[in-house]
């Protein structure tokens, strides 16, 4: 199986890119309504700005510039996103019970629990080889 690590550079790659543009898109959601949703565009303070961290921050880590900045504020924007929608029941529409509150898959938290996970683990992996931080001669902690 070790003949499988010549190409963990790209998979990292095109995983980091695939994540990173579709977290991107949660951001146009809110912001510009593009791609369409049923939720519409964010008007409270609050939407706006997750918003905005979703477009950037989603861009900036799937092409690999500032990642670790990028991811780190990414992440904590989902364990915040988290804990104020899918945690305290305004996702499910009514009080959570204590199984619901805790189990992302009742309270339907498993997407912000994913992005958070795997930004966090992004922020300590890094951009990878094939990244702009790389292009521009970032150190590249890759541990492969």
């Amino acid at each position: 199986m070790a003949w499988l690590n010549r190409y963990a550079d790209a998979i990292y790659c095109i995983v980091r890119l695939t994540i990173g543009l579709m977290f991107a898109c949660h951001g146009g959601q809110k912001i510009f309504g593009f791609p369409p949703s049923e939720r519409g565009l964010a008007t409270n303070p609050t939407g706006l700005t997750a918003g905005w961290i979703e477009l950037s921050c989603g861009f900036l880590i799937g092409f690999g510039l500032l990642t670790r900045l990028a991811a780190f504020i990414a992440s904590g924007e989902m364990a915040v996103a988290y804990f104020l929608t899918s945690f305290s029941g305004k996702v499910i529409g009514h009080a959570p019970t204590a199984l619901e509150r805790f189990l992302p898959i009742l309270n339907k938290g498993e997407l912000p629990v994913l992005f958070c996970f795997i930004f966090f683990f992004t922020v300590f992996y890094g951009p990878g080889r094939w990244s702009i931080d790389a292009l521009m001669g970032k150190r590249s902690t890759s541990l492969s």
